[in-house]
């Protein structure tokens, strides 16, 4: 067959063009939020002597999931510090946390008006699939594009890449609430927002919190590909030893990365199971 090649590659490049022609004060906006977002956060890691916030942290971990998880914060964080990586780890955890928080606050309401109505579930669906699908890098080249290099592309591209789940979670959690609870609801004349906040969002908790830690689990395995367009942390440590063959310094950088993600999916899976 010797049918024309449909120019695809084009047509996204001259809307790429038109919408940083057209939008640049809205993308110089979301980067100067995310931007301070990221740094507030930071800041606020990075000023706290480290092992007053590690007792913090330690003290956190054993009132949310007791003394395993307390235990495991305390040693893997002295770790960290031990080899060399606090600081950086400090870094990427801001952007994670930016990222995780941005998902959250987008996804949740996203998840709810699906479960409400199935004309925006069946539009929203094939997005998430091809959030879900398409390679992670991709979404650095636009990002950097609207964006430039630096942290912001990053955050952006992790929010992009992580926040399907949540979007996911949300609606099957609530879609699972018992119908005969719903109808008990209405009967006894509930509004949609009590109906919603005082039923089936307590009842789909666990759904979203699901939803939630692997948000933020995806936004850490970002943290890595977001050093490749100038986010610090860690993740740049690990693209360097890579490209630079230097194995020890590469383990030792996936080491630090490795308890950040034990203890924040521990954290986030106990968070709602406190006895």
């Amino acid at each position: 067959m010797s049918l024309p090649k449909l120019p695809l590659g084009e047509w996204i490049e001259s809307l790429e063009d038109w919408l940083t022609g057209n939008l640049r004060p809205l993308f110089d906006t979301i980067k100067a939020i995310i931007g301070a977002m990221v740094g507030s956060l930071e800041f606020v890691l990075t000023a706290v002597p480290t092992l007053l916030l590690i007792v913090l942290i330690t003290a956190l971990a054993y009132w949310i999931g007791r003394w395993k998880i307390a235990l495991f914060a305390f040693i893997g964080l002295l770790l960290i510090d031990n080899l060399g990586f606090w600081s950086q780890s400090m870094q990427s955890l801001a952007l994670v946390l930016t990222a995780s928080i941005l998902s959250i606050v987008i996804g949740v309401p996203i998840g709810i008006a699906c479960a409400r109505n199935n004309a925006v579930r069946n539009t929203v669906t094939p997005i998430l699939d091809f959030m879900q699908t398409m390679p992670a890098f991709v979404y650095l080249l636009p990002a950097v594009s609207f964006f430039s290099l630096g942290v912001v592309p990053g955050v952006i591209a992790s929010i992009i890449f992580a926040i399907p789940p949540t979007i996911r979670l949300t609606n099957l959690g609530i879609r699972q609430v018992p119908e005969e609870l719903v109808e008990a609801a209405d009967a006894f004349g509930s509004t949609p927002g009590q109906k919603l906040f005082k039923l089936q969002l307590p009842i789909a908790m666990p759904s979203i919190m699901a939803g939630i830690n692997q948000t933020i689990m995806l936004s850490l395995s970002m943290v890595v590909i977001s050093s490749m367009i100038g986010a610090q942390g860690v993740g740049a440590y690990v693209y360097r030893a890579v490209t630079q063959a230097k194995t020890g310094i590469g383990f030792e950088a996936g080491i630090a990365i490795v308890i950040m993600a034990i203890l924040l999916d521990r954290l986030t899976q106990n968070v709602f199971k406190k006895k």
